[in-house]
């Protein structure tokens, strides 16, 4: 079971933040599902669909820090963080939610799970490395960018 060093919290978006349970997985392979294939239309993710189910059962959800963000009762971003490698391999944030802060909500989760995460990203604005998970900038420029991997930074 993923397990999650964060209690339940509410920013001001109306956002809550919570670790992850058993019981969401249908909704976080649906947002997963849903989210990848608005970032990138021309690729199948139904199709994909199997395969992410059981990377998610088999590796993420066992090893990975999982924190969810919910809004209106639903399931509308989550992050995962391998404590072991310090390895952030997911933040997913849905669509009608991008650019709103979710994301640096779910980042700033991230860098309390494991203070020194590392992300790989082919978002533009990453290009130059940040000195910290905890800086704004780099919170900023994560926020809504759901495009990986490319180029690796190391908080």
């Amino acid at each position: 079971m993923a397990k999650s060093g964060n209690d339940a919290q509410t920013n001001v978006l109306g956002v809550s933040l919570r670790p992850y349970e058993p019981g969401d997985e249908d909704a976080a392979v649906a947002l997963w599902l849903r989210t990848w294939q608005a970032a990138y239309p021309a690729i199948d993710f139904a199709a994909r669909l199997g395969w992410w189910r059981e990377r998610w059962r088999q590796e993420l959800v066992p090893a990975a820090e999982i924190v969810v963000a919910e809004a209106a009762g639903g399931i509308i971003g989550f992050v995962t963080v391998d404590p072991r490698t310090r390895y952030l391999d997911q933040i997913v944030v849905a669509p009608e939610f991008w650019r709103s802060g979710v994301g640096s909500a779910l980042v700033a989760a991230a860098a309390r799970l494991s203070p020194e995460v590392s992300i790989w990203t082919s978002t533009p604005t990453m290009r130059v490395p940040y000195a910290s998970m905890k800086s704004a900038a780099f919170a900023s420029a994560v926020a809504g960018s759901i495009r990986f991997p490319a180029s690796r930074y190391t908080a």
